[in-house]
């Protein structure tokens, strides 16, 4: 006897047997066993994850010789005949290969004729979105008001194509890709009755290679099994995946942790030795900067105790800030889709890694001379008076970080260390600190930035700084965010400090946000200015009628 594939072999044959999709199940089994059935039925959901499966048990189930019920017997003659695809009053139709109105006619014309075998002609339209617009209109009116021994059961993964017409005539099913754990228990199940053996590791790597998608985790569990000759390792599945282990990963982050660019090429080494998909890795170190982010951010959040990467995780994210996870994964992302430009994939790769080295935040102080895998920050360009462009420029005094969105002002730039300038103790101090200057030094960004930027330095008490915020600011003032900054500015000062925040409608005129609008709108009314005492644009006007577009100006760049 031939091989049948794992994934025809294993092919659900009663509701029970579906994975991931308890709300559909739940729904059909209750109108079968009710009685309560609809004339047409829709089912969307991406590939794999069960469309024209449910769409089989479905017409097994109206009619299995044993009675219309949710659960057939499976043991029939129609039950058996559905499973082996040649029962006659199950009619399939892939709609991409048949998306004339003439396809439809035909289809319309047969659903008249009583049911050769069964108590229900059954339709099942594949992939229906592809039919064209008059095949769809020919189908309209028998979809609506067909003969009472005719059920139509149609599958699409592109519902966004249908017509609303359609829609509006179908009960909708949207079946959900499935996690990768439900994928991976299909997989030890499956394998367990095939007596194959196998490694956890492995089978964690193809469900999450999978994508959701069953059908094609078992196509891959195939794949396996034939390239590792009968049995799953780990290193063999990662081979034929192009993956590499989830430690790689980590020990690129920690080298990004550590701002260490020659550590960060050795680990970039040994994962090319693996001639991997470095698409995937990329996806890999994403999905491990959102794990340390939940650790970061989420109170009460730990990673799973069976995962043998939950302390490197939880080591991390004492390493890193926030704000450069954030950043690290933005960039991943970017370089996951930025890969088919680049001259070959693992430059690609690497530059995404060293982009995120060089818009690392930088200490406050930097040696004079860069030690290995330290960045360089390159000189800050040369300051202009406002003139009139054509590209939308935010003035120097309120311009952030080219790797920030945040409104940070520039750092000094040097590669000679900058003496900083002194801060006095808050005990010692006669008045307030500057708040903006403090932001600068303690280096906030991110929500952070964005926090401290809406915040007036009111007064103290000893310790604790009294922090002003306008009442529609008030929900930025949570944990993390403020321990976060109350650490950062203890820092800088030299001492514990604490902070209170207080609603003041009356202080927003006096917050670095503030006066980083007042300098971008001074800016923006002087390029306007600029143009409107130009003498080429007044001549313009009176000779050829001309007129300046409103919004069109903005301040020249620094």
């Amino acid at each position: 006897m031939s091989y049948q594939v794992l994934a025809r072999k294993w092919r659900p044959r009663k509701f029970a047997e579906l994975v991931g999709q308890e709300h559909v199940v739940r729904a059909l089994t209750n109108a079968l066993d009710s009685g309560r059935m609809h004339h047409a039925y829709l089912f969307t959901g991406t590939r794999g994850v069960g469309k024209t499966t449910i769409a089989r048990i479905f017409a097994k189930s109206l009619n299995c010789e044993r009675g219309e019920s949710a659960d057939p017997c499976g043991e029939c003659a129609v039950c058996t005949a559905v499973d082996a695809g040649r029962f006659v009053d199950l009619l399939e139709i892939d709609a991409a290969s048949n998306t004339g109105v003439d396809d439809v006619r035909e289809v319309i014309e047969n659903a008249q004729y009583a049911p050769a075998r069964g108590r229900f002609k059954v339709y099942l339209v594949d992939e229906v979105h592809m039919l064209s617009k008059p095949a769809f209109n020919a189908l309209l009116k028998t979809l609506e008001e067909p003969p009472p021994h005719v059920k139509f059961l149609l599958a699409t993964t592109d519902p966004q194509k249908l017509p609303v017409t359609v829609l509006s005539r179908c009960l909708r099913f949207n079946l959900k890709r499935l996690l990768p754990d439900q994928i991976a228990g299909q997989m030890h199940h499956i394998l367990g009755a095939e007596h194959i053996e196998y490694e956890d590791a492995a089978i964690a790597e193809l469900a999450r290679a999978a994508d959701g998608s069953l059908r094609d985790g078992l196509s891959l569990l195939d794949q396996a099994i034939a390239y590792g000759g009968g049995s799953l390792k780990a290193d063999e599945v990662r081979a034929m995946l192009g993956s590499v282990e989830r430690g790689q990963v980590l020990g690129v982050l920690g080298a990004l942790a550590a701002g260490d660019g020659q550590a960060l090429m050795v680990e970039c080494a040994r994962i090319a030795s693996f001639s991997p998909d470095f698409g995937s890795v990329l996806d890999d170190l994403a999905a491990a900067l959102h794990r340390i982010q939940l650790i970061q951010l989420v109170p009460g959040y730990q990673p799973d105790a069976n995962d043998g990467d939950s302390h490197a995780l939880i080591g991390l994210a004492e390493r890193m800030t926030a704000e450069d996870v954030q950043l690290y994964y933005q960039i991943a992302t970017a370089g996951r889709r930025d890969l088919a430009l680049a001259p070959d994939t693992r430059t690609g790769f690497e530059m995404a890694l060293l982009r995120m080295l060089a818009f690392r935040p930088s200490d406050d102080a930097a040696p004079a001379a860069p030690s290995s895998g330290q960045r360089v920050m390159p000189p800050a360009p040369p300051q202009r008076a406002p003139m009139a462009s054509s590209a939308p420029v935010v003035p120097p005094s309120a311009q952030p970080p080219r790797h920030e969105a945040a409104a940070v002002p520039y750092p000094a730039p040097s590669r000679a260390p900058t003496p900083a300038a002194p801060v006095q103790r808050m005990a010692d101090a006669g008045g307030l600190p500057d708040w903006e200057s403090l932001i600068q030094r303690a280096d906030l960004r991110g929500p952070l930035g964005q926090l401290a930027q809406n915040c007036a330095l009111q007064g103290r008490d000893g310790n604790t700084m009294i922090l002003a915020l306008q009442p529609t600011y008030m929900h930025l003032a949570v944990e993390p965010i403020v321990s976060q900054i109350a650490d950062r500015l203890s820092d800088v000062v030299g001492q514990p400090i604490k902070l209170r925040f207080v609603s003041d409608s009356q202080s927003a005129a006096h917050t670095p946000a503030a006066r980083a609008a007042v300098a971008r709108s001074e800016a923006q009314s002087a390029a306007e200015a600029s143009i409107e005492g130009d003498p080429v644009a007044q001549a313009l006007k009176r000779e050829f009628g001309a007129r300046v577009v409103p919004q069109s100006i903005k301040p020249f760049e620094s």
